[in-house]
């Protein structure tokens, strides 16, 4: 049973530097290039159910990579659980103005911490309380049965799972960045305690 959770690739907000949270902005050239490397690193396994985010970025992400790993036939379920966490009054806005406006300190607690809301978005506790019940109910089960998955979707819903399957701390999840474009590889015991974890 294999688990691999790949960021989808540069969209335009981070191409602009601008916090993007669940506005439904586009993939820029490099992100679809991303998506096409992303693929090439995981060509070799095979998948039997991927899952992404409602949101386009993630989808154009996972449309790439089925196609460069020829598996274009798996089903796919798509569930705003995985969407990214909304920044409210900071979507949109550009980080670095942003810091310069409320200082940096306050921008990284918005950004990475775990329980701390933005003005009028989600806190990253809030993003594991809708991602992990349904990364429980969805997918677990479905690894249990010897099924490998595939998971593309954004920074902060996959840094929740990422908390979660490697027993992070809310203090040392504020230094956990997903990169875009990277595969994260989980093998499970029949259990589904992690026994690997391989970056490709």
């Amino acid at each position: 049973m294999l688990l691999t959770l790949i960021r989808h690739g540069q969209s335009t907000y981070n191409l602009e530097n601008r916090f993007t949270g669940d506005a439904d902005v586009p993939l820029t050239p490099l992100g679809k290039e991303e998506a096409v490397q992303a693929g090439k690193k995981i060509k070799g396994y095979h998948y039997d159910f991927a899952y992404t985010s409602m949101l386009a970025r993630a989808e154009e992400s996972l449309q790439i990579i089925l196609k460069e790993i020829e598996q274009t036939t798996i089903p796919i379920k798509r569930n705003k659980a995985l969407n990214e966490r909304r920044y409210g009054e900071l979507q949109g806005l550009n980080k670095a103005e942003t810091a310069e406006k409320f200082g940096e300190a306050q921008v990284l607690i918005w950004r990475r911490s775990y329980d701390v809301r933005p003005p009028g978005g989600e806190s990253l506790k809030d993003t594991y309380n809708r991602t992990i019940p349904f990364y429980k109910s969805e997918i677990e089960p479905e690894l249990l049965e010897g099924k490998n998955i595939l998971v593309v979707a954004h920074g902060n819903s996959l840094r929740a799972l990422v908390m979660y399957l490697e027993k992070i701390g809310k203090e040392d999840i504020l230094k956990l960045n997903i990169p875009t474009g990277i595969p994260r590889n989980y093998s499970f015991n029949n259990k589904l305690q992690v026994r690997s974890i391989a970056y490709l």
